[in-house]
């Protein structure tokens, strides 16, 4: 998929990796040094990081991957989109672009899919940037996301109204979006068949132990106490209505060593609310690895 004409503040040209099904994944690939590879979330895509590559391509070789479905790749509409696919794909990403060691910065559902990366791979493992996503067991559910996993009307809400996507530019940041950035979020959006994986993640949320992604999840959750030892920074937007605080104490129970960083003014898009704090944070924390390499 390609977009025209250029999005604001997305000068990339973007590569292209193929995984199993001969399905497309792009990736936004800028910069050289240590590899820095951010995973996007629902209903997002590598735009969230942006500005992060911009901020950070002088120093370090930035890759991030829009999901199958998501953001300029592929959007097959009979692919399964489960949790134990996306991690498969993410493998065969990294393996094709080279990818060895590396630092990973998961937001929403890259929490579980860097996560579900990690825990097979610790050795590659240089660090964890952690902002607003799980990696473990929940019920909590907001009404406002439950709603879309609903029979028919799911389908329709996402779907046919777009309602996930164009929601979250306006529930998931506490600062409201400018026109040009609200376009940007939503440009690969832009129909029923672009719109499937939207769908997908939401009804691949597993709340319960007999949907078929929970086993995956339970296996990465299982897999965290491996990661203790890795070095961590957590920054957690303070008014996310769907990763709460609830989520925010888990992380940090989970990881008492990890750097912790609460933006009490920011909503899950702690990227567009916060980010020039959190552009010196990652920057400071990047250099900390770099020195103690």
């Amino acid at each position: 998929m390609t977009l025209s004409p250029p999005l604001a503040q997305y000068p990339f040209a973007p590569v292209s990796v193929t995984v199993a099904g001969n399905h497309r994944i792009s990736c936004v690939e800028e910069g050289q040094g240590m590899p820095v590879v951010m995973l996007h979330g629902n209903p997002s895509w590598s735009y969230l990081y942006r500005r992060l590559i911009l901020g950070l391509r002088g120093n370090y070789r930035c890759l991030a991957p829009d999901h199958l479905g998501c953001g300029l790749s592929d959007k097959p509409q009979h692919y399964p989109y489960r949790l134990t696919d996306h991690i498969a794909n993410l493998e065969q990403v990294l393996a094709q672009r080279g990818i060895g060691r590396c630092v990973l910065v998961v937001h929403d559902w890259g929490g579980a899919i860097g996560m579900g990366w990690a825990v097979r791979n610790l050795d590659r493992v240089a660090g964890l940037v952690v902002m607003n996503t799980a990696a473990f067991r929940s019920t909590r559910i907001p009404l406002r996301i439950a709603v879309c996993r609903w029979p028919l009307l799911g389908a329709f809400l996402v779907r046919s109204l777009n309602l996930f996507a164009r929601g979250a530019i306006y529930m998931a940041v506490a600062k409201r979006m400018a026109p040009e950035v609200a376009a940007g979020f939503l440009a690969p959006y832009d129909s029923w068949a672009n719109r499937v994986a939207l769908h997908r993640f939401v009804q691949d949320i597993p709340l319960q132990p007999g949907h078929p992604s929970w086993p995956t999840l339970v296996q990465i959750e299982a897999g965290l106490e491996h990661l203790s030892g890795k070095p961590m920074l957590i920054c957690w937007g303070g008014m996310d209505f769907c990763f709460n605080d609830v989520f925010y104490q888990e992380w940090r129970r989970r990881f008492p060593k990890a750097q912790c960083h609460y933006y009490p003014a920011a909503g899950h898009y702690l990227l567009e609310d916060a980010f020039p704090e959190i552009m010196r944070r990652v920057g400071d924390f990047l250099l900390s690895l770099e020195s103690s390499a």
